[in-house]
C-alpha cells in the first residue's frame, strides 16, 4: 500500500473511532481505546468469528444507511 493511501485509511478509520462515540465515551484514553480494539480482536480469534463479525458488519451498515438516510432528509 502506498504511504498516502495508508495515511488516508487511517485517517479514516480515526474517524470512524470518532463517529461511533468511542473517543468522549472513553475520555480519549488511548489505553481504553486500545484496551478494546485488542478485546474486539480477541473475539475474532474464537470459534464464533464469522458470526460475530457479520453481526458487526450489519450494524455497521444499518449505521451508515441510517446516517445517509438522516442527511437526505435534511438537504
Amino acid at each position: 500500500m502506498k504511504r498516502r493511501e495508508r495515511i488516508r485509511h487511517l485517517i479514516e478509520l480515526g474517524g470512524l473511532v470518532q463517529k461511533a462515540g468511542l473517543v468522549d465515551l472513553t475520555r480519549d484514553d488511548r489505553a481504553a481505546l486500545y484496551g478494546a480494539f485488542l478485546t474486539l480482536a480477541a473475539m475474532l480469534k474464537g470459534a464464533d468469528a464469522e458470526h460475530t463479525l457479520a453481526l458487526w458488519r450489519r450494524g455497521g451498515k444499518r449505521a451508515f444507511e441510517a446516517e445517509a438516510e438522516a442527511k437526505n432528509g435534511q438537504g
